[in-house]
């Protein structure tokens, strides 16, 4: 006889008297789990209830300890400004696509460009302590943006 997990499982609840071990467990008390968060914002969609709240904004309020939450909803939803950060000294930025990389397209003519002229920088130290790619920006962002604007 071949018992699929779900039969098992009430076959051992029916064995120790309960069913408990077949609800889902609460994430902490008092709030309901993902799955039963996920149920109810299923059902208020059937029902024409969510006046236009998307899942995110459905689980914040229904669904998590509003007490517990640092930032209110409307703060969660402005990002942050990353911080620019400025080379250490001097940086030595392309003026134009070189003409080697004419033929590629637009941006991956400024990547090559950008690339190239960062590598030249390596060796006379002008890239003012900037990485090719870092958080916030590194040089590859900066030379892009300069390289955009150019280009209008």
């Amino acid at each position: 006889m071949k018992l699929s997990v779900m039969g098992l499982s009430m076959m051992v609840c029916s064995l120790i008297g309960g069913n408990a071990a077949l609800a889902a467990p609460a994430i902490e008390a008092g709030k309901p789990s993902l799955a039963a968060c996920h149920k109810a914002f299923n059902n208020a969609k059937a029902s024409g209830t969510l006046n236009g709240q998307d899942y995110v904004a459905f689980k914040q309020a229904h669904c998590t300890d509003t007490s517990a939450r640092a930032v209110a909803p409307s703060e969660a939803k402005t990002p942050a400004a990353a911080p620019a950060l400025v080379g250490s000294g001097d940086v030595l930025f392309p003026q134009r696509i070189a003409p080697e990389f004419s033929s590629l397209s637009e941006g991956k003519a400024r990547m090559k460009t950008c690339l190239a002229q960062y590598n030249a920088n390596k060796n006379n130290g002008r890239n003012g302590g900037l990485k090719w790619i870092q958080k916030g920006g590194g040089y590859y962002s900066a030379c892009n943006a300069r390289l955009k604007g150019a280009a209008r």
